[in-house]
């Protein structure tokens, strides 16, 4: 089993620097399907999906948050940073980098150089 997608709420307002966000850390976007492209912003990377959902209602997590593997940890953050976005340094906790940035709507997003080790 592998995880698909993660859904985030965004207030209307903010969808399509919301987008400009993600493709910044590698995610393309995509259709959905036309019943919901009014009310949904989808984008995927290697497989994996971010889903925003355009609400007025918009609630996000004080500390709940994606996380994103990077392997062009530097870059992506320096993109990010050129943009306008707020990205900030975290503790290093298996070795390699990683840092948390603010997306429009308030979600913090975890960026890591690489994973933690598999605990087996």
């Amino acid at each position: 089993m592998s995880l698909h997608h993660v859904s985030l709420e965004i207030p209307p307002g903010d969808v399509e620097r919301s987008v400009e966000f993600w493709e910044l850390v590698g995610f393309t976007a995509l259709t959905p399907p036309p019943e919901i492209a009014p009310f949904v912003s989808w984008l995927e990377r290697d497989g994996h999906q971010i889903h925003l959902i355009h609400t007025g209602g918009a609630v996000v997590p004080t500390l709940g948050h994606p996380a994103v593997v990077a392997s062009d940890f530097a870059p992506t953050v320096q993109r990010l940073r050129r943009a306008g976005f707020t990205v900030e340094d975290a503790q290093e906790l298996w070795g390699a980098p990683r840092a948390f940035a603010l997306a429009p709507g308030g979600h913090r997003v975890e960026l890591m150089a690489a994973p933690p080790p598999a605990n087996r």
